[in-house]
């Protein structure tokens, strides 16, 4: 592996201890140029993780904390009308959201109602959004990573597909492991305010072209295509993976690649990223994903 990138993944894994495999998945996401979703009860890491990869990424990082009376408005901005000062003339200025940033926090994504949690869909799929019918470029590189509650908890809005699908990835921390804890209680976990910026933005560019260049052979996406193939011909299966589902399974496992030091993919890095990428995209008979079911197409896959 790349040794800049080694430095990277080191230094988030001191922000949040014991997540070697998240971690990984979540730096394999943004390299892949797509959006990270995570989900899992409150005070697991999830805050603590993006403002560390916004930081040792050196990305501009803003949060927006999203509550049931929140606004498309609170988050891409607004016009306002500004009256005559020091001799300019009255009009109206824009007030730009917080979604004008690098890396931008959705924190508790499912808390907003489904019209505001709408307003990150043009920005999540064009990198801009529409402010009083004016287009507005938004910053490059542009990511949203967004945490939600478990759909249990009370006061929560399910996300729709059509917002699920715009996230190349959706993981879990779960609780730390007891040797992981027990740091924490000893408070030896490192906290973000130490870690250093590692990588420029043109390194970080360079990193995600040398993504694209990592080679597929025919072999490779056969076996892409059979595990594709099998979530939509599977009887238990309402929707399986569209398109832009597995264009997401391929350039995951591209990313996937790079972290372990190959400049080619193997089947072993489809098999890494395919739950990540599929199961919020995987409508069954009964609900929505079933982590089982998404387990069991990928062990009757065949790889040959």
């Amino acid at each position: 592996m790349d040794a800049t990138l080694s430095a990277v993944l080191a230094q988030l894994n001191k922000a949040v201890l014991g997540k070697e495999h998240q971690i990984k998945l979540s730096l394999s996401c943004l390299l892949a140029e797509g959006h990270l979703l995570v989900e899992d009860l409150p005070g697991m890491g999830k805050t603590t993780l993006s403002h560390a990869i916004a930081k040792v990424l050196g990305l501009q990082y803003q949060r927006i904390q999203f509550t049931s009376d929140m606004l498309p408005a609170d988050i891409i901005g607004s016009s306002v009308f500004q009256q005559q000062v020091n001799g300019q003339e009255a009009g109206f200025v824009l007030h730009k959201g917080p979604v004008f940033s690098q890396l931008v926090l959705a924190d508790e994504i499912n808390r907003a109602t489904p019209k505001t949690q709408s307003a990150l869909l043009e920005a999540m799929e064009e990198r801009q959004v529409s402010i009083d019918g004016q287009t507005q470029l938004l910053p490059f590189p542009f990511f949203v990573i967004a945490t939600q509650n478990p759909s249990s908890q009370s006061g929560t809005f399910p996300l729709p597909e059509s917002q699920l699908d715009r996230f190349l990835m959706r993981i879990e921390l779960g609780y730390p492991t007891e040797q992981a804890e027990r740091l924490l209680l000893e408070g030896k976990k490192a906290g973000v305010e130490v870690i250093k910026p590692l990588v420029t933005l043109d390194e970080f560019t360079a990193f995600q072209k040398r993504v694209q260049q990592v080679t597929t052979s025919s072999t490779l996406l056969d076996y892409l295509q059979r595990l594709v193939g099998a979530t939509r011909n599977h009887k238990e299966l309402r929707y399986g993976l569209s398109p832009r589902g597995s264009l997401a399974l391929m350039n995951a496992a591209k990313a996937w690649a790079l972290l372990s030091g190959r400049d080619y993919v193997s089947p072993d890095d489809v098999q890494a990223v395919f739950l990540p990428v599929s199961e919020h995209r995987l409508v069954a008979a009964m609900g929505r994903y079933d982590a089982h079911l998404c387990q069991n197409l990928l062990n009757i896959t065949p790889v040959l």
